[in-house]
């Protein structure tokens, strides 16, 4: 293709770096290279062209409609998306997003390619998501896993509007929350009535993720209390009865939809015991879990990408940016974050692979998602200053990832409601507890400050934090174990740094005001 005109009839455009061109994600981050596996390199390099980053564009640019009627007034409730998302569906799914662990593949290659693919358009990411996670939910069901999971898990996409046992692949939302309770669903109200082998819903979500979802798991109340449904999307010569009221006018993640919705005597399916749909649909909450613990270490990697490519070819007062100390300083700073939020993620993931970790797993999501998504924001925000004004401007993806950055704190348990649960956890599963002082004294030994910091911490909190302080024990807990990943697993410069400015002596809350990093290597770890 032929390069653009740089001889202006005003001026001549100089000191303007190129565009970012084909990355390999895969090939080129560390992180990933040492820890999953060699296979996911074709997806890396399939989500780095500056093609696909295109279309990852043009998928936010042009966000999803709603398409309630025809032209009759008949109801059809539909969302019209973009070419380019139902492109990065494609790509994503038939490379095993949805499916890998659980068609032999394993949950940290699964966590790896949500990792990648935030670095590129996170919008898609969202039913992926949910498809990949409602699988573990819907084995309390053996009919119904025979029907569902071999199409949530087929390496295709197809949107096509038919009912499941039509298409040969299928996606499956979410549908919780409702207005008048939000993160408490027990306070939901919509009601299920029994009608032969289904149900009948009628009443409102205040959040349906992905509506175009061949089917959703959601929570009514019968005669013994919430209790969760499988919801087909299409049926047989019909349409469900889910009325599709408006779409979120959000602050970010613009490819996927995201609505308000209606049931009224919608037909759905009883998953698992009646009265028990907390407990039946929480398996489906675990897993998402996982992909926001992850998916903000991608967005802030994607974010370091752009800001590093900038820097290295940008000249300010007679030197590369990257040459200027106190920049070399806030990246090295940043580098550190993102470094501990990638391990982190990963190591969480590897805890889901493992049958004899369950335990590990569910506090240590928790913890990962807490501190990756406290992390995102500052890091998303500095990167983008690193551009200066330029930072600022659509023509970049800078305010994408500045929009999203706050996203996976709030989806499936904001702040406050995961370190509620990180106290419940530890106060009803003591097995929890124990694997996680397991993991933390694994790095003790190596350095004296790391233990020294452990050592307060537990003279600090000898048994559970007071509800009040479920932050502060949240953040300092999350810190230790993100050091313990990094004193077993990194570079020496990156874990000396970060238990140096973050656990021994914490520096300030502004990036680039940490000092004795040791800034050359770090920023040297930051790509292969």
């Amino acid at each position: 293709m032929p390069r653009p005109r740089h001889q202006l009839t005003t001026h001549e455009v100089e000191n303007q770096p190129a565009s970012l061109g084909d990355v390999n994600l895969y090939r080129t981050d560390p992180v990933l290279t040492e820890t999953a596996p060699d296979l996911l390199a074709g997806y890396g390099a399939a989500l780095g062209l500056a093609e696909t980053r295109a279309k990852g564009r043009a998928a936010n640019q042009h966000a999803p409609e709603p398409k309630l009627f025809d032209e009759g007034g008949r109801r059809l409730d539909e969302v019209v998306f973009h070419p380019a998302y139902h492109d990065m569906m494609t790509l994503s799914q038939e490379a095993g997003y949805a499916a890998t662990a659980w068609d032999g593949g394993s949950h940290v290659e699964h966590a790896a390619m949500v990792y990648m693919a935030s670095q590129v358009e996170p919008g898609h990411c969202c039913p992926l998501t949910m498809t990949y996670a409602a699988v573990p939910a819907l084995q309390v069901d053996a009919g119904l896993a025979e029907t569902w999971v071999p199409k949530l898990t087929a390496r295709s996409y197809d949107h096509r509007i038919l009912p499941i046992h039509q298409k040969y692949s299928a996606t499956l939302g979410m549908a919780m929350t409702e207005k008048q309770g939000g993160s408490d669903v027990r306070a939901n109200t919509t009601r299920a009535v029994r009608e032969g082998d289904h149900w009948r819903l009628t009443g409102h979500k205040w959040f349906c993720s992905a509506p175009m979802s061949d089917g959703f798991l959601t929570l009514a109340q019968t005669d013994l209390g919430l209790t969760c449904f499988l919801m087909p999307r299409w049926l047989d010569g019909e349409r469900n009865a889910i009325h599709l009221m408006r779409l979120k006018d959000k602050l970010g993640n613009n490819a996927n939809a995201s609505a308000e919705i209606e049931y009224h005597d919608a037909l759905a399916y009883q998953l698992g015991d009646e009265g028990r749909g907390v407990q039946t649909i929480i398996e489906m909450v675990h897993h998402t879990r996982l992909d926001t613990a992850v998916a903000p270490a991608g967005l802030m990697r994607g974010a370091l990408n752009h800001a590093m490519h900038w820097v290295q070819h940008r000249r300010v007062f007679q030197k590369s940016l990257i040459d200027q100390p106190l920049m070399r300083s806030v990246l090295a700073d940043l580098i550190i974050d993102w470094q501990a939020a990638a391990r982190l993620g990963l190591h969480v993931a590897a805890a889901f692979d493992d049958p004899g970790a369950r335990s590990f797993a569910r506090i240590g999501v928790a913890l990962a998602k807490f501190l990756n998504n406290k992390l995102c924001p500052r890091v998303t925000l500095e990167a983008m200053e690193a551009f200066g004004g330029m930072g600022y401007v659509e023509d970049t993806p800078m305010p994408m990832y500045y929009r999203e950055a706050p996203l996976n704190s709030i989806w499936e348990g904001s702040g406050n409601v995961i370190c509620l649960d990180i106290l419940r956890t530890l106060a009803r599963e003591p097995e929890a507890g124990a694997a996680l002082d397991v993991d933390l004294d694994a790095a003790r030994g190596s350095d004296s400050r790391y233990d020294q910091a452990l050592e307060a911490h537990r003279a600090r909190w000898p048994t559970l934090a007071p509800e009040a302080e479920a932050r502060a024990y949240a953040e300092r807990t999350a810190l230790l174990l993100a050091g313990s990943v990094l004193i077993r697993t990194a570079p020496a410069a990156v874990s000396e740094g970060f238990v140096g400015t973050r656990l021994h002596q914490p520096s300030g809350q502004i990036a680039g005001s940490a000092s004795g990093l040791d800034t050359r290597a770090i920023l040297d770890s930051f790509t292969t």
